[in-house]
């Protein structure tokens, strides 16, 4: 058996295409996060229109304003959903290569824990070898 766990080089690409994945959920998370408190600070706004308008140019401006955010806030609503969406698929991607990553990984720690008893195996006889001779050599000289 190989001392060397034969798919190692495997297992590292895996990883990184782990670790990159992991990146991309993360952009994709910060991304949904900042468009949807955009949409939040949208709405909030829209809310927050003056009650009272005391002329008719106020009015206009305060419709042309409320339609302005209205338009707004539809954009922000595509741009939010086009982020979950892009979330969604980057977790999905994540969740793959974790899923090939960990067979790989499986793999690997049996291979480790195989060498580890071969080698206490070995260590074992050659012990057991040192015992036998050391009595050997001691009760040698004891016998009539």
């Amino acid at each position: 058996m190989s001392r060397e766990f034969s798919l190692a080089g495997l297992l590292r690409i895996r990883r990184i295409q782990q670790d990159q994945a992991a990146s991309v959920v993360s952009r994709a998370a910060s991304r949904s996060r900042s468009v949807r408190a955009r949409e939040t600070t949208a709405r909030q706004d829209l809310d927050q229109s003056p009650e009272r308008v005391t002329s008719a140019v106020g009015l206009r401006a305060v419709a042309a304003a409320r339609s302005a955010t209205q338009s707004m806030l539809t954009e922000l609503q595509s741009l939010t959903l086009d982020a979950e969406t892009q979330l969604s698929a980057a977790r999905r991607d994540f969740t793959q290569a974790r899923v090939r990553s960990v067979g790989l990984e499986k793999l690997e720690i049996r291979h480790d824990a195989e060498i580890l008893a071969l080698d206490l195996k070995t260590e074992q006889g050659a012990l057991d070898e040192i015992a036998s001779v050391t009595w050997h050599r001691e009760n040698e000289g004891s016998r009539p």
